[in-house]
């Protein structure tokens, strides 16, 4: 799958030398887990139709009722069709360079050396409802007055949120400029029971496949291949030797798409069908 470099298939010649850029998204199909190179951090107002996004350390989803503050780096995304035959969102993205001067202004620049979470969830309120009306005024403003429009639209939105959320999105804000840490080993711990495939965890780890195996079998002493399954069917079979639920109930959960598979696996590890466990 092609890695798509955001912002700059949606800017004009291929560049991104804006600090703020904003982007009207619109689609007609679903499209799922598309690999995505995010150059800066991005909100995505979520309009119409559902969004997925899988992060090194997490995942999350959500519909039009919210929208998503997202940190710069890889990720995998699906946007999804909801009842409407259209999937619409707007996108304001931001660099590094144009958040630090708004928390020096607000003197807010202060020392925060914990990791930034991937992501930040906004409720869709009236006034995310009327900003976002008020951002398509902007873009059809004549260019000359386009880039301090959009400046002062981005320092009225962060106040906002800083108002409604208090010290929580306010520390958010100031991780997101705090050394950027890939862990290795935490990306793997995160990922073992989801159903991500292999070539998928080594671009959230920012490593080829072919990187990313030779990595892995130095610090696991195992193929990923044969590790993540040997994880996930351990913890299937303890759920299941619980009583409470059944193969049917667990499948996906540890990472297999469908039961006939998680049932083939499970049988050639333990020597026997998990439905022998089933309550």
């Amino acid at each position: 799958m092609k890695i798509q470099n955001v912002p700059e298939i949606f800017t004009e010649n291929n560049s991104n030398e804006s600090d703020l850029f904003i982007h009207d998204f619109k689609m007609t199909d679903d499209v799922f887990k598309s690999k995505v190179n995010l150059s800066q951090h991005m909100f995505s107002f979520l309009q119409k139709g559902k969004k997925q996004v899988h992060f090194s350390d997490s995942s999350v989803a959500v519909d039009a009722q919210q929208s998503l503050l997202i940190k710069r780096g890889n990720c995998l995304w699906s946007e999804l069709l909801d009842n409407d035959d259209i999937y619409y969102c707007k996108l304001l993205f931001f660099s590094g360079n144009k958040l630090r001067d708004f928390l020096t202004k607000h003197n807010l620049i202060k020392p925060n050396e914990e990791e930034a979470p991937s992501y930040f969830i906004i409720e869709n309120d009236d006034y995310i409802l009327s900003y976002l009306n008020s951002l398509s005024t902007v873009v059809s403003a004549p260019a000359v007055f386009r880039p301090n429009l959009l400046s002062v639209k981005f320092e009225e939105l962060m106040l906002y949120l800083i108002n409604k959320y208090g010290k929580a999105f306010e520390k958010y804000l100031q991780s997101l400029t705090s050394k950027e840490i890939s862990l290795f080993d935490k990306i793997i711990e995160k990922n073992v029971y989801s159903n991500l495939r292999i070539e998928e965890i080594a671009f959230l780890c920012h490593m080829s496949l072919s990187t990313f195996k030779r990595k892995f079998v130095k610090e696991y002493k195992s193929s990923p291949g044969k590790w993540f399954q040997d994880k996930r069917l351990q913890k299937a079979k303890e759920i299941l030797e619980e009583g409470q639920l059944k193969s049917s109930d667990i499948y996906m959960d540890i990472g297999y798409n469908n039961l006939s598979n998680f049932s083939a696996a499970f049988k050639n590890k333990f020597g026997k069908s998990p439905n022998s466990l089933d309550s």
